[in-house]
């Protein structure tokens, strides 16, 4: 009788589960399909009301982390098939638009499907030791961050090719940082304010370059043209990235995006997108493992977990992660093959204006008008570097310059 009564209350708990994991996949995707809607914003909204509705904590924790992994596999779809990236996503914005441009877009997908996908099993085998590694070095980390971020911004504007590209680079980056300060710490502060902090910087000066285009053309064959050797390597160093970000506080997904891109300075195109898919879902991972161990929160959603008061059941938690991944893993590959699809039937124009209008809509309603401000300020410095010819990725330094004061 006993063993039935056990039976009933793990068949229970798995059916839980699993329609648990399916609410969370759908948050997920609904905030990674829609430009600018962040994850956090509605982990936020789902731990406070979740609770009420009779959800069991553990339930509320499997909803926020399948979201969050969710969303860390689709957000890259935005940023392909539109242009606007959220922070995780945004390093990678302009190459993967390269591919996008030259048909190679259905490619695209597929090598950030490739990146999430082997960040997922990477993060389980490094686990243990990146643990052991990171819980001795956090402290160092933590204590040096200044001197690390400020060679990481030295080493990206030492790739540029040319003096007056460095230069350009180095304005990028202090006028970024500027930015950075004013909207994280200063008067500019408003909350969900990284919204038209990395629309301004990164999608929107795309979105107005391509009014003088012809719109993305028809796409190519999906078949990868890159080394598996080239992308794999990208991907470990992704996953390597986003492990040390997730056990240090105060440093985000978009930041290891950064250190990682900064480690391997002659990648092309598409190792860009395969780092940057690998970062993004390996720190959604890799912030459980550090939480379990350290106690501390280092990302949104599991701020929100841990303020509604969810239990750290890695088996049952860790399970959620896995099967949300599997399931997000084909959405990315259908879903973004159909945005590319219809973002190539649609009018430029009319697709470049809605685009827009979104932005400042979302940008109005969560930011009000300091983040309009802020939204105006940071397109101004995203044209910089398109203008005058130097990478985009100084304009991290909207994280990294903060971060390092």
């Amino acid at each position: 009788m006993v063993s039935g009564v056990v039976f009933t209350s793990e068949y229970a708990l798995t059916a839980t589960v699993l329609v648990a994991v399916a609410g969370g996949v759908s948050l997920g995707t609904l905030s990674g399909l829609t430009p600018g809607l962040h994850v956090n914003t509605l982990a936020v909204a789902a731990a406070a009301t979740l609770p009420e509705m009779g959800l069991s904590r553990l339930v509320v924790g499997v909803v926020l982390l399948a979201a969050a992994t969710t969303h860390s596999i689709l957000d890259v779809v935005p940023a392909l098939a539109v242009g606007v990236p959220d922070a995780a996503m945004a390093a990678s914005t302009l190459p993967g638009h390269r591919l996008v441009l030259g048909g190679r877009g259905r490619e695209a997908i597929r090598v950030s499907a490739l990146g999430s996908a082997s960040a997922v099993p990477l993060a389980f085998l490094l686990a243990w030791p990146m643990t052991r590694v990171m819980t001795a070095l956090g402290p160092w980390v933590t204590a040096h961050r200044a001197a690390l971020l400020v060679a990481v911004t030295c080493l990206l504007l030492a790739g540029e090719p040319t003096r007056t590209r460095r230069l350009v680079g180095l304005a990028s980056t202090l006028l970024a940082g500027g930015l950075g300060v004013l909207a994280l710490h200063g008067p500019l502060t408003t909350p969900n304010v990284l919204l038209p902090v990395f629309a301004g910087l990164f999608g929107v000066p795309i979105l107005l370059a391509a009014r003088h285009g012809g719109g993305p053309p028809p796409q190519d064959d999906a078949r990868i043209d890159a080394a598996p050797r080239r992308l794999g390597v990208s991907a470990g160093v992704g996953v390597l990235a986003g492990g040390v970000v997730s056990y240090v506080a105060g440093i985000s997904t978009g930041v290891a995006a950064v250190g990682a891109l900064s480690a391997l300075p002659d990648m092309d195109d598409r190792a860009y997108v395969a780092t940057t898919s690998a970062v993004n879902t390996a720190t959604a991972l890799f912030a459980l493992f550090a939480l379990a161990a350290t106690g501390d929160a280092h990302t949104g959603v599991l701020v929100a977990m841990t303020d509604a008061g969810v239990p750290i059941d890695l088996p049952v938690l860790l399970t959620a992660c896995v099967l949300a991944a599997a399931t997000a893993i084909p959405l990315l590959l259908a879903l973004g093959d159909r945005a590319l699809t219809a973002a190539a039937r649609v009018d430029h124009r009319t697709l470049l204006a809605t685009a827009l209008t979104a932005i400042i809509a979302l940008t109005a309603a969560l930011c009000g008008p300091a983040g309009l401000l802020v939204l105006a300020a940071a397109t101004l410095v995203g044209l910089l570097p398109q203008r005058l010819g130097a990478r985009r990725i100084h304009l991290m330094s909207v994280l990294l310059i903060p971060l390092a004061l």
